[in-house]
């Protein structure tokens, strides 16, 4: 692994302050080691070649669904009032709301 980045722990704090955590004095210790080590970390892996990989956006190959796009009406409109509470044969009846 690279040489990791030093991250003190004001830097620490500092973060921690933003995000408005409480953060004791063992853990801003703790935090900048680990930061640092994330860092490190990063620079690794900027260091790897991608100059011929393609993007990818998925581990997961998605296969496109295969269906007609056009609107169908499944239920009559009789079908539909049927479960209205009031509806005068054509549409819901509402209670006025004003």
């Amino acid at each position: 692994m690279a040489e990791p980045n030093n991250i003190s722990r004001e830097e620490v704090a500092h973060m921690a302050a933003l995000s408005r955590l409480r953060v004791s004095d063992e853990e801003q210790k703790l935090f900048a080691r680990q930061f640092g080590d994330i860092l490190g970390y990063m620079d690794v892996l900027a260091q790897v070649n991608t100059e011929n990989v393609d993007p990818l956006y998925s581990p997961v190959q998605h296969a496109a669904e295969g269906r007609e796009d056009r609107a169908v009406n499944r239920r009559s409109r009789e079908e539909v009032l049927a479960n209205a509470p009031e509806a005068d044969g054509e549409y819901f009846i509402v209670p006025r709301i004003v």
